[in-house]
C-alpha cells in the first residue's frame, strides 16, 4: 500500500514538472517568434529549431497522456477495491475491539445484577441478558463477514464452508460446496476474491432469488483457480453494463475479476435460476506448481 502511493506520488511530481517545462517553452517559443516579428528579420534557425522541439514535446505528453489515460480506469477499480477491503478491515476491527468488548462489559454487568436482583425482575433481566447475549452474537458476525480472518488459518474451502453454514442455517435452502482437490497455496488477494464474489452470491440469492438450491464448486485447473455458483431461483436478467444499470453486486463480481486478470460469466434468465463461472489465472511463477494439482484420498 505505501509503496503504491509513493509511486503515485512519484507519477504526480513528475507530471508536474513536466507541465512546468511545456510552459515554460510554449513562453520562450512565443517570445522568440515575438522578437523576431518586431525585428522584422528573417525568422533564425534557432528560433525554428526552437519551436519544432516545443511542438514535438508536447505532442509526446499529449500521446503519454492519452497512454495514461487508457488504463486508469483499471488502475482506478483496482485503489478502489483495495481501499473497500481496508475499510472493511478497519470496521471489523472496530466492532471486534470496541463495540465487542462494550457488549461483553455490559453483559457480565447484566449477570452480577441478575444474581443480585429480587426474584419479581428476575423476568426482565433475563431478558436483558439474552438481548445482549444475541446484540453480541450478531455483532461478531458481521465483524467476521467484513473481515474472514480465517482465511488466512482455515484457509478458503473451510472458510467458504463456514460462511455457508452459519448463513444458510436458518434458511430452507439446501446447499452443497464440492472441493475435491487441496487448495493450499492460493494467493491472498485470490482467495480474498473467490470468498467476496461467493458472499456476494449468496447475499443475492437469499434477497431475490427464493432458491431452494445452491451449489458451490471449488476447482484446481492448470490455467486458474474455477470458481462455479449456481442456484435454481428466479433468475433475473443480467446488464451488459451492472455499475450503470443499478446490478452493483455483480459490478463489484466484475472489479474483483478484473483485478486479477480473469473472466467471469453470469448465465441467467427469469424462472431458471442463475449459473456464475469465474476462473482467477495463476501468477506466471504459480503455473508450474498449479499444472500438477494434488487430489485428496
Amino acid at each position: 500500500m505505501y509503496a503504491s502511493l509513493k509511486s503515485l506520488i512519484a507519477r504526480s511530481v513528475s507530471r508536474s514538472h513536466a507541465r512546468r517545462l511545456i510552459l515554460a517553452l510554449c513562453l520562450c517559443s512565443s517570445l522568440l517568434s515575438l522578437w523576431a516579428y518586431i525585428r522584422a528579420d528573417t525568422l533564425p534557425l534557432a528560433v525554428l529549431l526552437f519551436n519544432l522541439a516545443t511542438l514535438a514535446l508536447v505532442g509526446l505528453r499529449q500521446w503519454s497522456s492519452r497512454k495514461s489515460i487508457k488504463f486508469q480506469p483499471q488502475e482506478l477499480a483496482e485503489r478502489l477495491l483495495q481501499v473497500q477491503e481496508n475499510e472493511r478491515h478497519r470496521l471489523s476491527r472496530d466492532l471486534h475491539d470496541d463495540i465487542g468488548q462494550l457488549l461483553t462489559a455490559a453483559k457480565l454487568q447484566s449477570e452480577w445484577l441478575k444474581r443480585r436482583l429480587p426474584d419479581d425482575l428476575q423476568g426482565q433481566c433475563a431478558v436483558l441478558c439474552n438481548t445482549l447475549n444475541e446484540t453480541l452474537a450478531k455483532v461478531r458476525d458481521v465483524s467476521a463477514i467484513l473481515n474472514p480472518r480465517q482465511l488466512t488459518s482455515l484457509g478458503l474451502e473451510a472458510s467458504l464452508r463456514a460462511h455457508l453454514l452459519k448463513t444458510l442455517e436458518n434458511t430452507q435452502v439446501h446447499w452443497s460446496l464440492e472441493c475435491h482437490q487441496r487448495l493450499t497455496g492460493i494467493p491472498e488477494e485470490m482467495a480474498v476474491a473467490a470468498f467476496r464474489i461467493t458472499q456476494e452470491a449468496v447475499t443475492n440469492m437469499l434477497r431475490h432469488a427464493q432458491a431452494r438450491n445452491l451449489l458451490v464448486r471449488l476447482q484446481r485447473l492448470p490455467e486458474g483457480l474455477s470458481l462455479f455458483i449456481s442456484d435454481d431461483g428466479q433468475g433475473f436478467s443480467p446488464a451488459s453494463n451492472p455499475g450503470l444499470e443499478g446490478q452493483r453486486g455483480m459490478a463489484g463480481m466484475s472489479e474483483r475479476i478484473d483485478q486479477l486478470g480473469g473472466t467471469l460469466s453470469v448465465s441467467s434468465q427469469p424462472g431458471k435460476g442463475t449459473r456464475i463461472d469465474a476462473l482467477f489465472p495463476w501468477a506466471p511463477r504459480a503455473l508450474e506448481r498449479a499444472s500438477s494439482p494434488k487430489v485428496l484420498e
